[in-house]
């Protein structure tokens, strides 16, 4: 509840846009330059937290939403931007305001976020994989938006397969990462569903052969035997904590050899004292580290539970939740140490995680109950808790 209430604040009334967190420039690393501006809002970030507001029950934030992507999103020759603005006349451009000392002697304090220029894949899978699950579990009509839509998936199935920043918004180069690719199938296979669901027009035949085309790339590029783990890139022979996403989005099962050894690999070398990295020495391009990300030992448990490994996964659960504040709230990331929370606070992404992963546990039993009706619709959207059919979960 605590985690719905902090999603629910972070949603501008006015304009039904979501933002990442109400904070610029809380470090990452006390005295460190990883310091951003999170008050935009991030596609990738509100389509998870309509997500989770969705799948906790709350089915009326969908229409605000979507009627402010309508508004507000607009393909471009590039595609979709990453982020936006709540007003429309604020600007983006990042800059470093000097005279300010930062949190800590935390410096630069930066107002606007370089990432608005990226590519990002990923966010075209995440954007129709809530229109998917909102059509689903809340009974939201997608034909009379459909026409805003398929032209971003036609956009996907014409540029899938270039290099990008990534949903890490590295500053190091753009590559070919192994989740935007993932995320590009997840766009395409939802916009097949609803295309064949709801009678909507597209071109079901050519968005299927990309599909199909991603998968076989991802499965034969995108697996290191080395690591023993799907890797982050193309380029890099990493792991990289997103890629627990795979079985969570219907792209391979929990129990798949490859997606159990990725979880295990994970959990060998990117996790310390119970609390998962996004990833460790990967060129991102930025000087300084960084603490555990508090959504990635989320997707952790969900991972968990999709591999039949609910015990492991609710102790995992109870072991971040007990790092939480006294108000119940989490910052962007934990220091696996003395388990300060850092970062940009209350962090969207964070509390997104605890929903999700606590519906997953209540699927599988271990813990709360789920409504059986929006069991059978998560399932239907291939999509849900971890114990939806056919190994799917949000």
């Amino acid at each position: 509840m605590r985690s719905c209430l902090a999603l629910k604040l972070l949603q501008d009334a006015t304009t039904g846009a979501i933002v990442a967190a109400p904070t610029t420039s809380l470090p990452e690393e006390i005295g460190g330059v990883r310091n951003w501006d999170y008050r935009f809002s991030w596609l990738r970030d509100a389509s998870f937290t309509l997500y989770a507001l969705l799948l906790a029950g709350y089915v009326k934030e969908d229409d605000a939403f979507f009627d402010w992507i309508i508004r507000t999103v607009k393909l471009e020759g590039t595609g979709l931007r990453v982020l936006y603005p709540i007003d429309p006349s604020v600007d983006v451009q990042e800059k470093t305001l000097g005279h300010f000392g930062g949190y800590r002697g935390s410096r630069p304090v930066r107002i606007g976020n370089g990432a608005a220029d990226q590519i990002q894949l990923d966010v075209y899978g995440e954007v129709l994989d809530a229109l998917a699950f909102a059509c689903h579990v809340s009974e939201y009509d997608p034909g009379p938006v459909w026409k805003h839509f398929r032209p971003i998936v036609d956009w996907v199935a014409a540029n899938w397969d270039q290099p990008e920043n990534g949903i890490w918004e590295v500053r190091g180069g753009r590559r070919h990462f192994v989740f935007g690719k993932v995320m590009c199938w997840v766009a395409l296979d939802r916009a097949i569903n609803l295309a064949e669901q709801f009678d909507l027009a597209g071109d079901r035949e050519k968005w299927s052969e990309e599909r199909d085309r991603i998968k076989a790339q991802v499965m034969e590029r995108g697996w290191s035997e080395r690591l023993g783990a799907f890797k982050q890139s193309y380029e890099d022979e990493r792991l990289d904590a997103a890629n627990l996403l795979l079985s969570m989005v219907g792209f391979i099962d929990g129990t798949d050899p490859r997606m159990v050894s990725t979880i295990d690999a994970t959990l060998d070398r990117l996790v310390q004292n119970g609390l998962c990295y996004r990833y460790l020495d990967a060129p991102d391009g930025i000087e300084g580290g960084e603490a555990t990300f508090a959504l990635c030992t989320f997707w952790l448990v969900d991972a968990l539970i999709l591999a039949d490994r609910a015990d492991e996964a609710h102790r995992l659960f109870d072991g971040i939740l007990a790092r939480a504040t006294g108000l119940g709230l989490f910052a962007e990331e934990i220091d696996p140490i003395t388990n300060a929370h850092l970062g940009n606070f209350p962090q969207a992404f964070s509390h997104i995680g605890v929903i999700n992963a606590a519906v997953s546990l209540a699927h599988v039993g271990q813990t709360g109950k789920v409504d059986p009706r929006k069991a059978a619709a998560a399932r239907k959207a291939y999509s849900g808790g971890g114990g939806a059919a056919g190994g799917h979960s949000t």
